[in-house]
């Protein structure tokens, strides 16, 4: 196995050292052949991927993953949009960000550049395989992909186009891979390869997260929960609030940035959780209820047990706690937060300037979803993940965020003193 990701690797690096000096004109052209080939594809792709959900289903995996495992029309037309958004955006390969002379006269400047050869190991959801690679690709990085069994048909039939998109473009081949094997060893292989590999990016359950993690001799961009809460103030508009809520937990639950917790400030508790109650708990959603909280939130309500707290639930289970104002819900959100998204209802400008500052998330937002923590959502195309540590991203990772800067220096002919 080692051999065999060994072999990955060298054919990524050579591909790494073209793709970074290839023209933008090139990986624009690889990313709209690739947006056509996925059109007149289709068929074909859905008919892995059918191949894909029904073995997985027979296999008994849960209604999260079989939704992130499925791909639709709709969904296949949202990774063509990704392709020609990206291919459109400003190539930053290149690109002098900033630059200032010294009292010598050295002209000094900042670059960017590509951070050379990516590994992505993510679970379950196909359109990774497309968000990846062309994020990757548009920063002048080869990747090598390696995503889950339970994919397997799905990923092939997209790293196949894939391909060609790049060999029609006169890119190397070796820029976008897919390991080929459903064995764990190849993860292990992978993980320590940084000869090959400058990072890792792992990117599905907490479990992975932090097995690749451990693994690893080189960086790796962690995203380990999407624990996010809602605070609602005293002075949110409670019509408005209800909504987002509604939106953050009920739309796609099995997701990162789904709600796991719903805060309420006491002064509004005994208005805003009876009509929680009655727009949720009408689409299925189970309370689990502090004590102040619990007498309002009607039959499909459950008394909150210590473990409710801090927890990413993937599915129509809302943790809910009365909160004595924001300084309270910043605290709670301080201990069981998971740095993901966090966000506050509120009229209040001082209290939406303090919860922007102090609430510690990749996303805060006033008066908004945490379904927009989403690089797509956010303006970036698409997303290779949604970094929660900080170095050296920090939330959705998109082109910007898979390079790095070098230091460049012009100068005429001066020595140091």
């Amino acid at each position: 196995m080692m051999q065999e990701m060994t072999r990955l690797g060298e054919q990524a690096k050579a591909a790494a050292r073209t793709l970074g000096k290839s023209p933008p004109r090139a990986k624009t052209n690889a990313l709209d052949c690739l947006a056509e080939l996925l059109a007149r594809r289709e068929a074909d792709v859905i008919a892995a991927n059918r191949g894909d959900v029904e073995a997985a289903r027979s296999a008994g995996l849960d209604k999260p993953r079989l939704d992130r495992l499925t791909l639709t029309p709709a969904i296949l037309e949202e990774m063509r949009a990704s392709c020609r958004h990206v291919a459109q955006l400003p190539d930053p390969v290149g690109v002098t960000e900033s630059q200032w002379q010294r009292p010598n006269g050295l002209l000094v400047g900042r670059m960017r550049v590509p951070l050379g050869v990516i590994a992505i190991i993510y679970e379950a959801r196909p359109n990774v395989t497309i968000d990846a690679a062309i994020l990757c690709l548009k920063a002048g990085n080869a990747v090598i992909l390696r995503g889950g069994s339970e994919a397997l048909r799905s990923n092939m039939a997209l790293a196949g186009l894939l391909g060609e998109a790049l060999t029609r473009a006169g890119l190397p081949a070796g820029a976008a891979q897919l390991v080929p094997t459903t064995d764990r060893a190849a993860v292990t292989a992978l993980c320590k390869l940084d000869q090959y590999i400058d990072v890792i990016i792992p990117r599905g359950g907490e479990g992975l997260v932090r097995a690749v993690t451990e693994a690893a001799v080189m960086p790796v961009l962690k995203h380990f929960r999407g624990v996010c809460h809602a605070y609602i103030d005293a002075d949110a508009d409670m019509a408005e609030a209800l909504e987002i809520v509604f939106n953050g937990k009920v739309q796609r639950p099995g997701v990162c940035n789904a709600l796991e917790c719903l805060l309420v400030h006491q002064d509004i508790a005994a208005r805003f959780l009876p009509l929680a109650a009655g727009k949720l708990g009408g689409a299925r959603v189970e309370f689990r209820a502090c004590p102040r909280s619990l007498p309002l939130l009607g039959p499909t309500a459950k008394a909150q047990e210590a473990q409710d707290l801090g927890q990413e639930f993937h599915d129509l289970i809302l943790a809910v706690r009365v909160v004595d104002g924001l300084d309270a819900a910043l605290d709670h959100i301080a201990r069981y937060g998971s740095n993901h998204t966090e966000i506050v209802c509120t009229t209040n400008l001082d209290t939406a300037r303090r919860f922007l500052r102090e609430a510690d998330a990749s996303m805060v937002a006033v008066n908004a979803s945490s379904r927009f923590n989403d690089g797509g959502q956010l303006g970036l195309g698409a997303e290779i993940g949604i970094s929660t540590s900080k170095l050296h991203a920090y939330g959705p990772m998109g082109v910007q965020e898979l390079t790095a800067t070098k230091f460049v220096v012009i100068g005429q002919g001066q020595v140091r003193e």
